[in-house]
C-alpha cells in the first residue's frame, strides 16, 4: 500500500490520508491510537475526514469524529466533508453530528449543488433535497416566532407605558378585577339560586325600609301618575 505525502516534515502523519481513502479502518485506528493528527491536510486543504466522506467510508468518519477531527473544516475551496459526500449513511452522520445542509463554498455552492453536478446516486440526492427543504422551513417557522415574540414585547412595552401614564386607570382595573374575581369565588361556594334568592331578599328588604322611612309603598298608584 503505497502513501501520497504532503511534505516531508509531515511524513508519519500523511499515512492517515490514505487510509482515509482506502478505507482501511484498522490501520486508521491504529494511527489515530498512536496520536496522529486527525485534521492534517493534504495539498488542496482537505482532511482525512474530506477524504473518508468522498468515498463513503462512514466508520472512519466516526473514528476520525470520535479522536477530534473538526466537522466544521474546510479545504481552500471552503468546501465541508459535505460537500463531497455522496452517500446517504455518511450523510446522515455529518448532518446528525451538526454539519449543516445548506452551507455554501468559495463558488457560492452547497452540498446538493455538487452532488447534482457530479450525478451522484438518486437516494443521496433525495436525501439532500429533503434536508435542504427542512433547513428553509425551520428557518421560516423561527423567522416568524422571532417576529411574533417582537411584536409580543411591544405590545406588553406599550400596555407598561400606558399604565405608567394612567395609574389611577392601572388601579381602577386592579379594583374592579379583584370584585371581579372576588364576586365569582362567592357565587360557585354559596350557589347560583341561593345567590339570585339573596338578591330578592335584600330588594325586598330595601323596599320595605323604604316605606317605613317615607311612609310611601313604592311603586304605589298614586306615584306612578305623578310620574306620569
Amino acid at each position: 500500500m503505497s502513501y501520497v505525502f504532503i511534505t516531508d516534515s509531515s511524513q508519519t502523519s500523511v499515512p492517515l490520508l490514505q487510509a482515509c481513502i482506502d478505507g482501511d479502518l484498522s490501520f486508521a485506528r491504529r494511527l489515530l491510537e498512536a496520536g496522529c493528527d486527525p485534521n492534517i491536510r493534504d495539498h488542496r486543504g482537505r482532511t482525512g475526514l474530506h477524504l473518508a466522506a468522498a468515498r463513503g467510508n462512514v466508520d472512519i468518519c466516526r473514528f476520525l469524529h470520535k479522536f477530534g477531527a473538526d466537522l466544521l473544516a474546510t479545504d481552500y475551496q471552503g468546501n465541508t466533508a459535505l460537500h463531497l459526500c455522496g452517500h446517504v449513511d455518511t450523510i446522515q452522520f455529518l448532518v446528525s453530528n451538526g454539519l449543516k445542509i445548506d452551507i455554501c463554498n468559495h463558488n457560492g455552492s452547497t452540498p446538493l449543488v455538487l452532488a447534482k453536478r457530479r450525478g451522484v446516486n438518486k437516494d443521496a440526492i433525495r436525501l439532500l433535497e429533503g434536508l435542504e427543504e427542512q433547513e428553509v422551513k425551520g428557518f421560516n417557522r423561527g423567522a416568524h416566532s422571532k417576529l411574533e415574540a417582537m411584536q409580543m414585547a411591544e405590545s406588553e412595552s406599550a400596555m407598561e407605558s400606558h399604565s405608567l401614564l394612567n395609574p389611577n386607570l392601572q388601579n381602577s382595573e386592579s379594583v374592579l378585577s379583584s370584585f371581579r374575581s372576588t364576586w365569582q369565588e362567592f357565587v360557585e361556594d354559596l350557589g347560583f339560586w341561593r345567590v339570585l334568592l339573596l338578591l330578592v331578599v335584600i330588594a325586598l328588604l330595601s323596599l320595605g325600609i323604604a316605606y317605613y322611612v317615607s311612609g310611601v309603598l313604592p311603586f304605589s298608584a298614586s306615584q306612578l301618575e305623578l310620574v306620569h
